[in-house]
């Protein structure tokens, strides 16, 4: 017996931290438990006013179990505290709806609606969606004058204020952004292995090789790493504020980052290739090592990335200097193989120099912002260069507006399913009408059958709830003071087990406070538990219905047509800007050459981001393995990324007096027919068609395009001009999006068994 009880303390512990990292769901069920109980005595013993302990109660758990902020302790009771004002504006209005039906109905329709689709805007808002919603759903479901309010905003401040102590003062969790020290890791990792395969073209030795490939697969585990915090929440871990707006970008230029890096053919290790394209991969590491610096402490000095970014600046002009200079002539037997071979390393260079270049101005926006006085925080003034926190929201907002989209779709779902869940409990004239509207807002997802799935879920939670509810108030029978010794348990149970075991155990438990709760209020014994299984069942009912009525086939298919849209607005994209740069080689036109806006690829992406979060959210086996729907997602940042690549090569200066008519056609005749395959790739995917085999090297457009360059794009002294490499590099830049087309070809054809849509 003396070796057994550290036993099972320890099997305990392991148990919990493996399904519940960090003890965060532990923490909000210990403060729920000391919060909850004792605002909910207070405003019952103390005030004596059932509203005001109905609402301190419900209050406190909005506020601490089914929300939990990130970031600094500041950050966090900030959010804390915009979701305290904004749930009583919504108890407010819940309570000048509650007594018209219509007004109930419509009111909840479009609450529903409203606070769904704001989370689209900031993660911080998708993660207080249900705390805000519940803040609506309790006053609206309990039918009351508008004299109630103040009782009920009492409670709601009793709440909120004991909330704001507990997560300051209870065990307050550490501060935490895991997408930062992922990013931050991750740099590190790269630059470390740009380093090392620098050393081992210089040495060449079998030292030099083996720390190349241990850097290539620390590299590759840190990538891995960030890729699984990125994807493991629900939303995109974006809020509104400016570094998280800054950070978040790093992960798509992160990741492609390291594509480049992995699918670059190695230099040989012989001294033979020109020691600038050496020069710029050393650059770009030390760019990443002072980024990571700065992103690890964003109070450090910014200036040693400055001047990194600026010697990575000037290595890569080099590069173009010698580029250009090095350019064999096609008149004098110089081939067009020979051409591009030549300027293969130098163009893998300038792409990840690119790259680097937009990771590190990311990164010293996210310092810029984080270093900002209180008074510029609160003016809501960006560093130079930003969109102000209104635009962001708007461009955020608008990007989710479209018919396709995944969020837009759910939150017309939210606002039917809880109005409709609004309208049944009325007509029904059920007891505890809310719990109707809680049952239909914790079973709704995003198709018919996974809705079903979670009816039997919650049936079953509930039963075992009302069970062992039943049972103990057979026992205790009207004594409430066992009662208020079992309700702290019960909370911390409820608080913690949705997180950690199940949904199912989730309500059970939270069926048994709600039995306890009202038997304090009003002993009724464990009828109040029947009652609830009946409302919890109509609720189900509700979601059911709407889950049918309303996009039933759920994220599979949605997930295909973001990625259709996604691959035409990105292949537009990177045509609009193949298209700038031939309008900028020609000098007469420079003036008037408009850079392409990438705002409409940017949307497509975040639907798409959505989506694929929505899938990977979505219970039951998947129509299509997450690999290749991985593969086909990252696919969309690289040809994205590639027009900006292509903006940035020809926003720097114009072109030279000459001919580029020829070397134009042909870029826009190559950009036309990467475009046009991509097109045909999209319509696949929401077809259920077998893909387009990609496009094969079109040595014959090759050689026009040097032709063109060597007749019309050279200087005097026969060497091609600055504008020349520009040319060729471009081309690259939609020979890279060809290469691209075989690593999605076949991650397609799998995905063509998945769900077709209508």
């Amino acid at each position: 017996m003396v070796e057994y009880a550290p036993w099972t303390y320890s099997r305990g512990m392991t148990w919990l931290r493996d399904h519940d990292p960090g003890y965060m769901a532990l923490r909000r069920a210990a403060r729920a438990a000391l919060v909850m109980p004792t605002m909910f005595a207070f405003g019952d013993r103390v005030i004596g006013n059932p509203a005001v302990a109905t609402f301190a109660a419900f209050g406190s758990f909005a506020m601490l179990v089914l929300v939990e902020f990130g970031g600094s302790m500041r950050q966090r009771l900030e959010a804390q505290v915009a979701l305290a004002v904004a749930g009583a504006v919504l108890v407010c209005l819940g309570t000048l709806c509650s007594r018209s039906t219509a007004l109930a109905v419509a009111g909840m329709a479009l609450v529903g609606f409203a606070v769904t689709f704001a989370g689209v805007v900031s993660s911080e808002l998708a993660s207080a969606t249900t705390s805000l919603l519940l803040a609506f759903i309790l006053p609206v479901s309990l039918p009351a004058p508008a004299s109630a309010i103040p009782d009920r905003l009492a409670g709601w401040g009793l709440a909120a204020g004991a909330g704001l102590f507990a997560i300051a003062v209870l065990w307050p969790a550490p501060e935490r952004n895991p997408l930062r020290t992922a990013a931050t890791a991750a740099c590190r990792e790269l630059a470390a292995r740009l380093d090392a395969a620098v050393a081992h073209v210089l040495g060449g030795d079998a030292e030099s090789a083996a720390a190349h490939d241990a850097a290539s697969r620390r590299s590759e585990d840190a990538i891995a790493a960030l890729e699984d915090v990125f994807l493991k929440t629900p939303y995109r871990p974006t809020g509104l504020s400016t570094a998280a707006r800054t950070v978040v970008r790093l992960v798509d230029e992160m990741r492609w980052l390291h594509a480049i890096v992995v699918d670059a053919p190695p230099l040989p290790a012989d001294g033979s290739v020109d020691p600038r394209v050496c020069d710029v991969k050393r650059a770009a590491a030390r760019v990443l090592e002072r980024g990571a610096d700065l992103l690890d402490d964003p109070r450090l000095d910014a200036q040693p990335l400055h001047d990194a970014q600026r010697r990575l600046a000037a290595a890569v002009a080099l590069l173009e200097e010698s580029t250009t200079i090095a350019l064999p002539a096609a008149g004098n037997g110089g081939s067009a193989t020979e051409v591009v071979t030549a300027l293969d390393p130098a163009f893998r260079a300038q792409e990840l120099s690119f790259v680097v270049a937009q990771i590190g101005t990311n990164i010293e926006f996210a310092a810029a912002a984080e270093r900002r006085g209180w008074l510029d925080r609160l003016m809501g003034r960006q560093p130079e260069g930003l969109a102000t926190t209104f635009s962001a929201a708007r461009e955020r907002a608008g990007s989710f507006a479209a018919r396709n989209s995944i969020w837009l779709q759910n939150s017309i779902r939210a606002g039917a399913g809880l109005a409709g869940a609004v309208l049944v409990s009325r007509i029904s004239s059920v007891d505890h009408a809310f719990w109707v509207v809680l049952g239909t807002l914790s079973v709704l997802r995003s198709n018919a059958l996974n809705t079903g799935q979670t009816i039997v879920r919650a049936l079953m939670g509930t039963f075992t709830g009302f069970i062992v509810g039943a049972a103990l108030v057979s026992l205790v029978g009207t004594n409430t003071t066992v009662l208020w010794f079992l309700l702290p348990p019960a909370v911390f149970f409820a608080s913690l087990a949705p997180a950690t075991i199940s949904f199912a155990a989730g309500q059970a438990a939270f069926t048994l406070v709600l039995l306890i709760l009202f038997n304090i209020l009003q002993p009724t014994g464990w009828r109040v538990g029947l009652v609830r299984i009946e409302d919890i069942v109509l609720g189900c009912a509700v979601s059911l219905v709407v889950g049918i009525l309303f996009w039933p086939r759920g994220a599979g298919v949605g997930l295909r047509r973001a990625l259709a849209d996604a691959y035409v607005g990105s292949a537009r994209y990177l045509a609009s800007a193949v298209d700038y740069a031939t309008a900028r080689c020609e000098p007469a036109t420079n003036p008037t050459a408009t850079v392409p806006v990438a705002a409409d690829a940017a949307a497509a992406s975040r639907r798409l981001d959505d989506a694929f979060r929505a899938f990977l959210a979505e219970r039951g086996a998947k129509p299509v393995p997450l690999a290749e729907v991985t593969s086909l997602v990252n696919g969309v940042a690289g040809l994205r990324l590639a027009g900006d690549a292509v903006v940035e090569l020809w926003r720097r200066d114009g072109a030279a007096d000459g001919d580029r008519s020829e070397a134009r056609r042909e870029l826009l005749a190559n950009a036309k027919r990467m475009s046009d395959w991509y097109g045909g790739f999209a319509a696949s995917l929401v077809g259920g068609a077998a893909p387009p085999e990609p496009l094969v090297a079109d040595t014959n457009a090759t050689t026009r395009l040097v032709e063109a360059v060597s007749q019309d794009l050279r200087s005097d002294d026969g060497h091609a001009t600055a504008t020349g490499v520009r040319v060729i590099w471009t081309s690259d830049q939609l020979d890279a999006a060809r290469r691209l087309q075989a690593t999605l070809v076949e991650p397609a054809r799998v995905a063509a068994g998945g769900p077709v849509p209508c």
